[in-house]
């Protein structure tokens, strides 16, 4: 249930009102608007009729039901669009922001060479997988501590902030404190007890829709990581598995426009992972911008060929960076800016 406080309700008010759904045995999710405060009670929706109750409270000017499952994730609550700060980068706003790197840290010149061309190329942040997530148990697993250890020097050389994968909740007191944004993987979109305690980390979570998941529940893994306390959530549409034969996924790019009139949470477009093909991955970056998405996650290797993983769908430094320039002109039709 949505409380509605009126015009002008006093700190006093609020604090009550937050106090009474406390007691009532739902949490209070307050947001502050310009105009007013609209309080969000969030808990077992069979009891939610005992909340109609705070309609007679001082302050209050009504109160209504939410009607998406997904009650701190969507616009119901929440009308203002969610803008997620990094350092001086925004996420979620008029800048677009472009999350560049391999597939795996693989070596330290491996790293230190990419991180250096994607940031001379325009990125903003350089994505690389120390624990990785592997159909094969016998494939790459990552370097682990090590791989974060270089990520961390190769952000202190560039001054690129970083992206990478946390795959249990065990991992994640260790890896945040190397990444700037901790990274839900595809295969861990429904991993509950992961995307609770990541809901416990005052850090940005980018989270990666499910091979075979919908747009619903992309947005309910999103609820759990807010549900817990964690408002900043990014959404990633990465491709969902279908019939085609021909790509690696199908990029589902009407996710972009549907996720932004469901949510207020940023989205942004893995192309890499969507097509599974080097020369995809420009012209759907270029729709990913037209779709009204807020930023791109590309994967780039300087020797592909050699690459432990995702090596046929990595563009190579030169061809990232003639990206770069062409997704400029789209950005300005877009009124957004790099």
């Amino acid at each position: 249930m949505i409380v509605v406080m009126k015009r002008g309700a006093t700190k006093e008010q609020i604090k009550h009102v937050c106090d009474r759904i406390k007691d009532l045995g739902y949490r209070p999710h307050p947001i502050y608007g310009v105009e007013r405060t609209v309080i969000g009670a969030i808990g077992d929706e069979r009891g939610k009729v005992r909340l109609q109750s705070l309609e007679s409270l001082e302050g209050v000017e009504r109160v209504v039901p939410i009607l998406h499952p997904f009650k701190l994730a969507g616009r119901e609550l929440k009308k203002e669009r969610t803008i997620i700060r990094v350092g001086d980068i925004q996420i979620g706003g008029n800048q677009f922001v472009v999350i560049a790197g391999p597939c795996a840290v693989e070596s330290r010149d491996q790293i230190m060479s990419t991180a250096k061309e994607v940031k001379k190329a325009g990125a903003t942040f350089l994505r690389g997988g120390a624990f990785k997530p592997r159909t094969s148990p016998y494939s790459f697993q990552g370097l682990q501590k090590e791989g974060l250890e270089l990520l961390a020097e190769a952000r202190e050389q560039t001054g690129l902030a970083i992206v990478t994968e946390v795959l249990t909740p065990e991992d994640i007191p260790l890896v945040a404190q190397y990444a700037d944004i901790l990274q839900v993987g595809a295969r861990n979109m429904m991993n509950s007890p992961l995307l609770r305690q990541l809901g416990k980390v005052n850090k940005p979570v980018l989270l990666k829709r499910g091979m075979m998941a919908t747009v619903k529940e992309l947005l309910m893994s999103a609820e759990y990581v807010i549900a817990e306390g964690n408002s900043e959530v990014i959404l990633c549409e990465r491709g969902i598995r279908t019939f085609e034969e021909y790509t690696r996924n199908t990029l589902d790019l009407s996710a972009v426009p549907m996720l932004k009139e469901l949510s207020h949470l940023p989205v942004i477009v893995d192309p890499s992972h969507g097509c599974g093909m080097r020369s995809l991955v420009v012209p759907m970056s270029k729709a990913a911008v037209a779709a009204g998405a807020d930023g791109l996650m590309i994967e780039v290797h300087p020797n592909p060929e050699e690459a432990y993983s995702d090596g046929p769908q990595s563009l190579l430094p030169e061809q990232f960076e003639v990206m770069m320039k062409e997704i400029r002109r789209y950005l300005e039709l877009e009124g957004k800016h790099l």
